[in-house]
């Protein structure tokens, strides 16, 4: 049956905030169970979490590394593969997990707080304001490019008393798995200084392009780090 391009794009549109609100509630789950919890590794803790999603959801596949990062671990970028490690009772941790649900990407971080440590709180609160701030912009500025965003989230994060973290990036392109491959030579799927593209466009098979925001937050002595990422334009 003939399907014209506005119904294309309702059906990746809902598709992607399907994927989006079983990740949340995968995440919801995981702090309920007390999975995240002082005592239990890291790799642990992220293998409970793809059971999870087993259970809940019969999802098995991931399209990027599970990451559970704890501690010092929390300050290195999606990139490093450190040793695993073992949760403290005052940690800071972060899940970030690619899911995929029905051919579709989702894309969630969220950070935890073990301990009561008021700057620990008060980063992993940050977090999802800094998110919020940089999402108005970006819908208050519709030429807006990647490079535009970034500096905009790395100001914010800074007038928070923050440093940016990573590797460089606040965010890529998300949509049908797989998605457009993210190098070094396609500037244009990140949110990232180098991308002078606006980000409203089309990608190469003429679809909508959709973006995650993604946001590492670093406290300003190197102690720590916190991480948060899910839908930027829609939801």
């Amino acid at each position: 049956m003939y399907v014209n391009s506005a119904t294309a794009e309702e059906f990746r549109i809902r598709r992607l905030l399907e994927a989006q609100a079983n990740a949340i509630k995968l995440f919801d789950t995981v702090v309920e169970h007390g999975l995240i919890a002082a005592g239990q590794s890291e790799k642990a803790i992220s293998d409970r979490i793809r059971d999870l999603a087993d259970d809940l959801f019969g999802a098995t596949r991931h399209w990027h590394k599970r990451i559970i990062r704890s501690g010092p671990n929390t300050l290195l970028p999606y990139n490093d593969n450190p040793p695993d490690r073992i949760l403290q009772h005052d940690d800071i941790a972060f899940a970030d997990f690619g899911p995929i649900f029905a051919e579709f990407e989702a894309d969630l971080g969220r950070t935890y707080v073990l301990g009561d440590d008021p700057v620990k709180l008060r980063l992993t609160a940050d977090l999802p304001r800094i998110f919020d701030a940089g999402r108005r912009f970006f819908a208050e500025h519709p030429a807006i490019t990647g490079a535009q965003l970034h500096a905009e989230i790395d100001r914010l994060a800074r007038e928070a008393g923050w440093h940016l973290g990573g590797t460089g990036f606040a965010g890529h392109l998300v949509g049908e798995f797989p998605h457009e491959i993210m190098d070094a030579e396609r500037i244009h799927s990140y949110i990232a200084p180098g991308n002078t593209t606006p980000m409203r466009g089309t990608d190469r098979a003429g679809r909508v392009c959709h973006w995650i925001l993604e946001i590492h937050l670093v406290e300003p002595a190197g102690g720590f780090g916190g991480f948060y990422e899910q839908l930027l334009d829609i939801g």
